[in-house]
């Protein structure tokens, strides 16, 4: 017996459609079939060029095309050459829109534009979590946004707040003993933003965060005037930095977020 050839043919990669055919080919004991991918078609003539082979072959078409116009001339052409032609989303598009009352966007692609979007949240996750809290400082010049505080600034979790944004966030504790990674004095300053707070606003949080893990309040960790000196060598950093400072004392990490973004997006976008 010879092989019986599937053409797939898409305005995009070609991907669902080729995957049903998998699909379907999977409930017959036989791999005799030979899938021939036709993707990204964006004119007619490609469409006559496959009738006509599919036509020579004894193949069959498979397709997945969003623009009307696309999916009636290839159907057309095919009846009219004597070629079995399946359209895989069209009819599925066409029930959708009587359904709901909306027109669709007829875009080749934008499954794939999804699945681009996903991975780059993805991966600006990842890169939250390598570049949290200074580990490397190598994430600093390559971070879209990085942000500079002392502890108990809500550094890491903004971090991740702007990573489900799709952008890559480093950022770098500021401790008057340590000096900051010298790639904090490099990086645009457009890029780079502080974030300070009240010494009674963290004298308050640090508190509740040593109770919590069990520890004396007492600690020199929350102690007024410590956090005073930290506060005044975080001020000296970010004026040598020259970056935005922004005032986290009274406001949620979506607040921040949102301050942070509308500046970024000024410069950025």
């Amino acid at each position: 017996m010879s092989k019986q050839i599937i053409y797939v043919v898409s305005d995009s990669v070609g991907e669902t459609a080729e995957l049903v055919v998998k699909a379907a080919i999977s409930q017959f004991q036989t791999t005799n079939c030979d899938i021939r991918r036709t993707p990204f078609v964006e004119d007619v003539s490609t469409l006559k060029e496959v009738v006509s082979l599919a036509k020579l072959n004894h193949a069959i078409i498979v397709y997945t095309l969003v623009i009307p116009e696309m999916r009636t001339f290839l159907l057309e052409e095919a009846k009219k050459d004597g070629v079995i032609a399946i359209d895989i989303i069209g009819p599925l598009i066409d029930s959708l829109q009587e359904t709901t009352g909306i027109k669709p966007l007829c875009e080749p692609g934008n499954v794939r534009k999804l699945d681009e979007d996903y991975f780059k949240k993805v991966e600006a996750i990842e890169f939250a979590v390598k570049y949290d809290d200074g580990r490397d400082p190598r994430g600093i010049m390559r971070a879209d946004i990085v942000l500079v505080g002392v502890s108990r600034t809500s550094k890491t979790p903004l971090s991740q707040y702007l990573a489900h944004k799709r952008l890559k966030v480093a950022n770098v504790p500021i401790v008057p003993e340590v000096d900051p990674p010298e790639e904090l004095y490099k990086v645009q300053a457009s890029r780079c933003f502080g974030l300070k707070i009240s010494p009674d606003k963290l004298n308050h949080i640090r508190k509740e965060r040593l109770k919590a893990l069990g520890l004396n309040d007492q600690a020199s960790y929350a102690n007024i005037e410590r956090i005073k000196n930290e506060l005044e060598y975080f001020e000296k950093v970010s004026n040598k930095i020259g970056c935005q400072v922004i005032d986290v004392s009274n406001k949620a990490v979506e607040e921040t977020a949102n301050v942070i973004l509308n500046l970024y997006y000024q410069t950025y976008k």
